[in-house]
């Protein structure tokens, strides 16, 4: 294997995140919390470090993680829990606000990548998506990040396409003794592009059988500058999240109860007509794992409020339109895994999820065009999921380990009518749609195999093949008014296009098939490959086409055939295809008293979609990369990184999506870690270099154009990302 092993280091590769300052065991000293004794449910044997209570069956061997170290040292270059994505292979964030960025994995993003927080699910809960479920957690109170394939195994979960993400906040830490000990850790920080300051606090109480367990986090910025030295307007936020943890060990198990919430006064949104002006969540959660003879229980249940407005903040945005959103989130999960014999394990499991929403906006005082009623976009809009699964791993040898699944989701949702502000402007489409029956079911099977063949400690290979399967989420189906106003108040894609739903919408079918050759140093741990190929041929793929219905048409007369300029759409099935490479890998470089020890890492990701008529999808990444040098003397670690994004040339016709050109940025960061005092120092965009983010879609808000109507937003012209910006942020640990 000296061969393949030689090439593929010859291409940028990364094992660790990109961003991680701990990109070996040595730069993990120091932020650990108190070494503590903990019991497993899932063995009961005693270990040290916080409990993982996450997936612990079959790992495949494409899966990114990012650890709690990780997240937490990235909090001196973001609060946005979102953006982490993008340091696991194949993974980038569409951005949006400062902390509600949708993850991207593999091509597929937003609703196709399915995201649990401690075993919650949440749904959407504003028709442009502002608050996905990263947002609800800051970086620092991720206690360990999971991104599984789309060929992962069908117990994680169903009702996804892309991929899964799996979150563990704050896992439960107990100490040795009958009395309690205290640990935690308090965080300040400053990045001075955008004059952003945070604070993020972790505070533990436990004993040999308890744990109490407070994580939660602050932050505020304003508009940021970009390269060239341009406020780009609408990027401002203020967010707070917290997490409060109560554990208690059992025999042979752990029960956990969450209780959390999240406020955000104002967040700022350059590529959307609206911003968020409230958002308050309040979330509730219950765990249970425990052994019995027959194998393994786990099981939890949620709840979840969500309320949100979007409006204008000052100065950004003129205008008065308030949107309001009530939204529910509830569902349980339990699992039984069962070990027939020694080369044998069994999962099977069920699953409820059930999404309630509500989306209605006030009349304007003194509006003819927005009064004199409420607009209802969605009413009453019911989303039930109910699913089985089965699994069976099988250790077929020593080298030879297969994982065989199925599983069958049945979505049912359903919706109120609805009404427009007024009966001139919104009566027709209103009572169309009325007349319609609104209830939907769809019956989704999903099954996916893993093969996995490890010759020796050196190298390994995992062939997947998967089905899955996704129902249209609530907006997708149900939005209903093609009055132009109404249309550009829905979706969540940042390009300034209008939308409307479709009622007839079938589920998209994802057949994936991925392959993952790892080669690595079986001896001294000094260096690891990972190359991971992979395609999807999507069945009913969710995208859009040019609106033809005759209000689009009036509200632009040549949609179906414009160029250029902003557009109306309709979400509908197309087939399509996704295909692309992730490299990963690690080298060590040197390591002697003298000079302390370097690590050289990096990743290569590579990504082609589109459908079979030979339309481009929307919000593909272009060729990526990010090489670093890792370097850690005594009390120091400093990483040197660069970026490197190619041009986005393949764009989305039917989007009108705007082309990008290819850009690189090179970051430096340091800490020193003293006791228990961290200080960690960094430069981000260290060039300050101008670029426009290849995900951002279009500024709506810097460039204008006037009109007997006033200004609108003029078309051409993308998001550039952050300036340079100089950060820093002191940790003391007790």
């Amino acid at each position: 294997m000296a061969g393949p092993v030689a090439a593929l280091l010859c291409i940028p590769a990364l094992i660790a995140p990109a961003h991680a300052q701990d990109a070996v065991p040595d730069m993990m000293a120091g932020e650990q919390l108190p070494t503590v004794t903990v019991v497993r449910p899932a063995d009961g044997v005693a270990a040290t470090g916080p409990l993982d209570i996450s997936y612990e069956g079959f790992v495949p061997a494409d899966t990114g993680t990012i650890s709690a170290i990780e997240a937490n040292n990235a909090t001196l270059w973001t609060s946005d829990s979102g953006s982490l994505i993008d340091a696991v292979p194949g993974g980038a964030f569409w951005g949006a606000g400062g902390v509600s960025s949708l993850p991207a994995v593999n091509g597929m993003s937003a609703d196709q990548v399915q995201v649990s927080i401690d075993g919650m699910l949440f749904g959407p809960a504003c028709p442009n998506m502002m608050n996905p479920p990263l947002s609800y957690v800051n970086p620092a109170m991720i206690g360990q990040l999971k991104v599984y394939s789309g060929t992962a195994p069908v117990s994680l979960g169903g009702d996804y396409t892309g991929a899964r993400i799996d979150v563990t906040v704050a896992p439960p830490t107990f100490a040795e003794t009958p009395e309690v000990v205290f640990s935690g850790s308090v965080s300040g920080y400053y990045r001075s592009n955008g004059n952003v300051v945070g604070v993020d606090v972790n505070l533990n109480a436990a004993n040999d059988v308890g744990s109490v367990n407070y994580t939660g986090g602050w932050v505020q910025a304003d508009d940021y500058k970009s390269g060239n030295g341009t406020t780009i307007k609408s990027t401002m936020y203020e967010t707070q999240n917290h997490a409060l943890s109560l554990s208690r060990k059992l025999d042979d198990g752990l029960v956990t109860f969450q209780l959390g919430g999240q406020f955000i006064p104002y967040q700022g949104y350059v590529n959307q007509y609206m911003d968020m002006v409230d958002n308050k969540s309040l979330f509730v959660n219950g765990a249970l794992e425990k052994n019995f003879e027959w194998g393994q229980l786990e099981a939890n249940a949620f709840y979840n409020n969500v309320r949100h407005t979007m409006g204008f903040i000052a100065f950004d945005k003129t205008g008065d339109m308030p949107m309001d959103t009530q939204a529910s989130d509830m569902g349980y999960r339990v699992a039984g895994t069962l070990e027939p014999t020694d080369r044998d394990i069994v999962r099977i499991g069920n699953e409820l999820y059930y999404n309630q929403l509500d989306d209605w906006w006030p009349p304007v005082e003194g509006s003819m065009m927005m009064g004199p009623d409420t607009f209802w976009n969605i009413n009453d809009g019911q989303r039930l999921r109910v699913g089985v699964f089965a699994e069976w791993e099988r250790a077929l040898s020593q080298q030879w380990t297969a994982i065989l699944g199925a599983r069958s989701d049945v979505v049912w949702m359903n919706t109120g009518d609805v009404q427009g502000y007024n009966e001139m402007m919104y009566g027709a489409n209103a009572a169309a749609f009325n007349a319609l029956d609104h209830a939907r079911t769809d019956i989704n099977i999903d099954g996916s195999a893993i093969l996995r063949y490890q010759p020796d400690e050196a190298r390994q290979l995992d062939i997947g093949l998967a089905r899955k399967t996704r129902s249209p989420n609530l907006y997708e189906r149900y939005s209903w008014s093609t009055n132009a106003m109404a249309m550009n108040m829905i979706g969540w894609f940042g390009d300034g296009n209008g939308y409307v739903g479709n009622i007839d919408l079938e589920p998209e079918k994802a057949h994936t098939a991925s392959l993952t050759a790892t080669w690595r140093d079986p001896v001294r741990k000094a260096w690891e490959v990972r190359v991971s190929p992979y395609a999807s041929y999507v069945e009913d793929y969710i995208d859009v086409r040019r609106c033809a219905l005759p209000g689009c048409l009036a509200n632009l007369p040549d949609n179906l055939t414009a160029t250029e300029g902003f557009v109306y759409l309709q979400f509908a099935n197309y087939n399509a295809y996704l295909y692309g490479v992730n490299i990963d890998g690690r080298l060590d470089l040197w390591e002697n008293p003298t000079y302390g020890k370097g690590v050289f890492r990096g990743n290569l990701n590579f990504v082609r979609g589109q459908r079979v008529d030979g339309v481009n999808l929307y919000h593909i990444m272009p060729v990526n990369a990010t090489l670093a040098l890792d370097h850690i003397l005594g009390n120091w670690t400093t990483t040197a990184e660069v970026q490197l994004v190619g041009a986005k040339t393949e764009v989305s016709e039917v989007h009108n999506e705007l082309e990008t050109d290819a850009y690189a940025l090179f970051n430096l960061r340091t800490s020193y870690q003293r006791g228990p005092f961290k200080l960690d120092l960094g430069i981000e965009n260290l060039f300050d270099t101008e670029y426009d983010l290849p995900l951002g879609g279009a500024n709506l808000v810097n460039y204008q154009v006037s009109s007997m109507m006033g200004t609108s937003p003029a078309w051409g012209y993308g998001v550039a990302g952050p300036g340079r910006s100089f950060n820093a942020r002191l940790t003391v640990s007790f």
